[in-house]
């Protein structure tokens, strides 16, 4: 419950002082921002898979882009890492499933902050987006492999919201 709490409040947070999801100018129609939009009765199969690798594209630009302005900097070093194995998982389930891979946006959509502040600020917005997209996803009847990527990328996402959290100090 506490941690529900601490998620709430940080998106009331950026809520209030202005912080819109990375990808809110460009295309609100990508990955978890995308997949926010839709009813829950819309989400198919193939849309989840879509929007999660979407998502994963978009962090992995997102984190390159902080690492071409502000060096090889912790935690954007660890985790575009990270986020090249999410993409991994989630690749063959395109193909066991014949859904078309969505091509990569990730760089053309991603925004640059002007702070590395700001960067670890989008990066825990992001992360709770990210969070509340796999958690819902995971209420749906899902096949088990499909149902096994979504969970370890929500596991995944919650490592990172703790990372950001922490300004890439360790712990």
């Amino acid at each position: 419950m506490k941690k529900m709490v601490n998620i709430l409040a940080i998106v009331m947070l950026f809520l209030c002082i202005g912080l819109a999801v990375p990808v809110s100018a460009a295309d609100d129609t990508y990955g978890a921002a995308g997949a926010s939009k839709l009813t829950d009765e819309s989400l198919t199969r193939e849309k989840m898979l879509v929007f999660a690798i979407q998502d994963e594209y978009l962090a992995r630009g997102e984190y390159q882009k902080v690492i071409e302005k502000f060096g090889n900097r912790r935690p954007f070093s660890n985790i575009i890492k990270a986020e090249e194995r999410h993409i991994s998982w989630l690749k063959p389930l395109f193909t066991n499933y014949n859904v078309a891979l969505p091509p990569d946006r990730g760089l053309e959509l991603a925004k640059v902050p002007a702070t590395f502040t700001e960067a670890l600020q989008i990066g825990v917005y992001a992360e709770v987006a990210n969070i509340a997209m796999y958690e819902r996803f995971l209420k749906k009847d899902l096949p088990e492999d499909i149902r096994g990527v979504f969970s370890r990328l929500l596991a995944g996402s919650k490592n990172h919201l703790d990372a950001f959290k922490r300004g890439g100090r360790s712990r």
